[in-house]
């Protein structure tokens, strides 16, 4: 029996993104690598974010649970001259391995709470793809 692969995001991304050369790859050369990204934000450079997610129906015994086989994230940091500053790729291993810290209080519009949002959300899709553990009021 052959199963249904459901992909989201960008094909081979972790293939494409060894293409990237920091202070060297621009703007144009990565939307015509990549394509747009699935996540944009702006703060004193460009943060894009791509993702590649792959996940296939289970053994019957699993009752129809999704089996996470990829998920990809790349963030690139892109300066205000269009120049890539910086790359980090996550696979699904490193996900886990990303510690988040429980004792950030208030409001802080930056850099890094929007990447925390961002990968606490993608984190909360691995341990949770179909969304059934949220607790319904």
């Amino acid at each position: 029996m052959n199963n249904v692969v459901n992909h989201h995001g960008v094909h081979n991304l972790e293939q494409k993104q060894t293409k990237l050369k920091i202070n060297y790859s621009n703007r144009n050369d990565i939307i015509k690598l990549i394509g747009p990204p699935s996540t944009k934000s702006t703060f004193d450079n460009d943060i894009y974010i791509y993702i590649e997610r792959k996940t296939s129906n289970s053994k019957l015994t699993k009752l129809g649970k999704k089996k996470l086989i990829k998920n990809d994230v790349l963030v690139l940091e892109i300066d205000n001259t269009g120049i890539l500053l910086s790359k980090k790729f996550y696979n699904k291993n490193d996900m886990n391995k990303i510690v988040f810290d429980e004792n950030e209080t208030g409001i802080n519009y930056s850099k890094r709470s929007f990447i925390y949002s961002f990968l606490s959300s993608v984190r909360q899709k691995i341990d949770d793809p179909l969304g059934k553990k949220r607790i319904k009021n």
